[in-house]
């Protein structure tokens, strides 16, 4: 057992045994930062956070993101001896097949986890967001039921990541107080020095340049300079706050201060050493003391029991007095939009000449954001070009927190401090926009909306080669396909008007998990549903807009693209071919019909051909042919691009012929 030391560094070494035991009896994980950083979690655990183990939903508590999320085993160790309800037999199975203690921190799986992080970066800019968050909640409710911090701890690697650049950036132009990073200056990383590729820069510099306030910890082992730094950082208000905290990476281990302490076992002989190291018996594993769960557990259950109790008095007292905005608080939180919003959705008129889906979608937002006034985002530096903001409202600046956000030409971090605005609460159905062809600057936190199965609305507008004369640069091609790849992810093309209000409701009223909206520049008609099938068959993914008697072939389009197949069918239509049209705005809301309205749609054993301008790839899971872009765009007006790539009435209309014809002849 371990000796007689004193409680503070007897705490402290049994979240670094733990780690120890954990990663050797997984042979696989990260001891090096978590042996560093025990001390910071010590501190942030039991003296200065406010939580609730027994709660970790509590809306005004504190959040913590382990930006590092490899140094997950400094996280669970902490919620273990915190009282979160992550038993030491989770802890024994660190890494393993089911185990409520994976690899990399996942807050679907663990309580107490507040962000999924892996990818260095995306946790500290999910932390921006979580601060974001706090503050509009706090201007819009009042400080009695909104007063928390965000903290986050973060490596070097995470601070070499350009979404945190970009996050940090953000952060300090909006001077989000209230927001406290560690940054656990180890000069060390997986290759080793830092020195191989991070040597000239002042970190502490850049963050001041940012508009950030720094201080600095030289020994990462001093409770009372880390305790003290933290609090001068939570009582900086109008400035985020970084702590350069100076630690040696495996500290007591043989391995410290090397490279080979970041994410390697060690072997039995320097378990033994660490272990003896610490005072704790090498032979034993596993081992928490009763006297750590007293000084660590019960005060911190206590105090946030207490805390969270007085917070609820608080609630109680101020919904009273405040009974309206009470209930608006209440609908937020459970992700709800205010009643009315469903007959606040806009129905377009017939019209041949149209609107873009993109303009349609800012009409539609314009008519129901009063209905969801704790919905907030805005773009990348192209509201003008996206239109999603809400007209007449504040933006989100240094000195306010109104619900329009400019996020500047930010997309990586604006997409990370999204998935944060989310993960607070409170917030429904944030969003953020760019054009389409940027989601290649977006990909990781969307995966990781959908990995986490939280509500963002990733708006995406210039969907297709109609972008025009930008060039190929600008123009979409694979990105409906790479979108439609991420699983738990919803993508949602509109064909009109009409489609664009049916998503928008069933975004808000329906749907869990993040959504892709894909909206086009160009204007596109608005379908006559006196003639047409309804636009509300967008909420089943894919419905019959056109039909025939008899079809000799089904058109499956999306978006722009299903206008054109109307205008094919009726040219088919002269020639003797019988078309059935099917708008197909969601892949994924069709798949999630029974089987027998999907055979209805697409009937078997009549030929099927897909019409979208963009990759071809994975439409054979629907249909029988493809008429798509295969290649990079061109320079060009946009519809002289779409007809160069046979995306037209007439090029549509003769391909579908000739494969009928190649059918007919067997």
């Amino acid at each position: 057992m371990p000796p007689e030391k004193p409680i503070d560094e007897l705490c402290i070494n049994t979240v670094r045994t733990l780690t120890v035991d954990a990663v050797q009896a997984a042979q696989s994980g990260h001891p090096g930062a978590p042996l560093a950083l025990a001390p910071a979690a010590y501190v942030l655990y039991t003296r200065v956070m406010k939580h609730n183990p027994a709660d970790p939903a509590w809306p005004d508590r504190d959040r913590m993101v382990l930006s590092a999320g490899h140094a997950s085993m400094l996280l669970y160790a902490s919620l273990h001896l915190s009282g979160y309800g992550i038993g030491l037999e989770d802890i024994k199975s660190f890494r393993q097949l089911g185990s409520r203690t994976p690899g990399h921190p996942e807050n679907f799986e663990t309580p107490g986890v507040e962000t999924t992080t892996g990818p260095l970066g995306q946790g500290f800019g999910n932390a921006v967001g979580l601060a974001m968050a706090e503050k509009f909640l706090r201007a819009r409710y009042g400080a009695e039921i909104c007063d928390h911090h965000t903290f986050a701890i973060c490596s070097d690697g995470d601070l070499m990541e350009g979404v945190a650049s970009e996050a940090a950036s953000l952060a300090g132009h909006l001077r989000l107080g209230r927001c406290v990073f560690l940054y656990d200056d180890n000069k060390i990383t997986i290759d080793g020095s830092t020195d191989l590729a991070f040597s000239t820069e002042d970190v502490l510099a850049r963050f001041r340049a940012y508009g950030w306030h720094t201080l600095s910890v030289d020994d990462g082992n001093d409770l009372d300079a880390i305790e003290a730094a933290i609090r001068d950082g939570m009582a900086e208000e109008d400035r985020p706050t970084l702590i350069g905290l100076r630690t040696v990476i495996g500290f007591g281990s043989p391995r410290a201060g090397t490279r080979n302490a970041h994410s390697d076992p060690m072997p039995d002989e320097m378990v033994r050493e660490t272990k003896e190291t610490f005072g704790w018996d090498p032979d034993e594993t596993f081992v928490v003391p009763e006297e750590v769960y007293a000084h660590w557990r019960t005060p911190t259950m206590q105090r946030g029991a207490d805390a969270h109790a007085a917070w609820r008095k608080r609630f109680d007292d101020w919904a009273t007095a405040n009974p309206e905005l009470a209930v608006e608080w209440r609908e937020a939180w459970a992700g709800k939009p205010k009643p009315g919003f469903g007959a606040s959705l806009p129905t377009f008129e017939p019209d041949a000449k149209g609107l873009s889906t993109r303009v349609a979608g800012s009409k539609v937002m314009q008519a129901f954001g009063a209905f969801v006034p704790t919905m907030i985002g805005g773009a990348a530096d192209l509201v003008h070009s996206t239109f999603t903001e809400f007209e007449g409202h504040d933006y989100f600046t240094p000195e306010g927190a109104g619900r329009n956000v400019a996020w500047g030409v930010r997309e990586h971090g604006m997409g990370a401090a999204v998935n944060g605005l989310a993960l607070h609460g409170g917030i429904v159905k944030p969003f953020c926009s760019t054009f389409f062809v940027f989601t290649d600057y977006m990909r990781p936190p969307i995966r990781l909306s959908a990995l986490m199965n939280i509500d963002p609305v990733w708006i995406f507008s210039h969907d297709s080669v109609a972008v025009g004369e930008d060039g190929p640069t600008h123009q979409p091609i694979e990105h409906l396909a790479a979108m439609r790849a991420i699983p738990n992810l919803t993508v949602i093309r509109p064909a009109d008007a009409n489609e664009v209000s049916e998503a928008w409701g069933a975004i808000v009223e329906e749907l869990t998990g993040p959504v892709c909206l894909v909206l086009s520049r160009q204007n596109v008609p608005t379908i006559d549903r006196s003639v047409y099938g309804a636009a509300s068959g967008l909420r089943r993914g894919a419905y019959v807009l056109a039909d025939a008697d008899s079809p000799d072939v089904v058109l499956v389009a999306t978006g722009a693209e299903v206008g054109t197949a109307v205008a094919a069918r009726d040219l088919l239509a002269e020639k003797g071919v019988q078309a059935r049209v099917v708008s197909m705005p969601s892949w994924e809301l069709f798949e999630a019909q029974d089987a027998e309205y999907r055979d209805e749609v697409l009937p078997a054993g009549v030929p099927k051909i897909s019409v979208e301008a963009g990759s071809t790839f994975g439409w054979a899971k629907w249909v029988d042919a493809s008429i798509g872009i295969d290649e990079f765009g061109r320079s060009g007006k946009g519809d002289k691009v779409l007809a160069h790539f046979g995306i037209s009435p007439e090029s549509v209309a003769e391909r579908v012929r000739e494969h009928v014809a190649e059918l007919a002849r067997g």
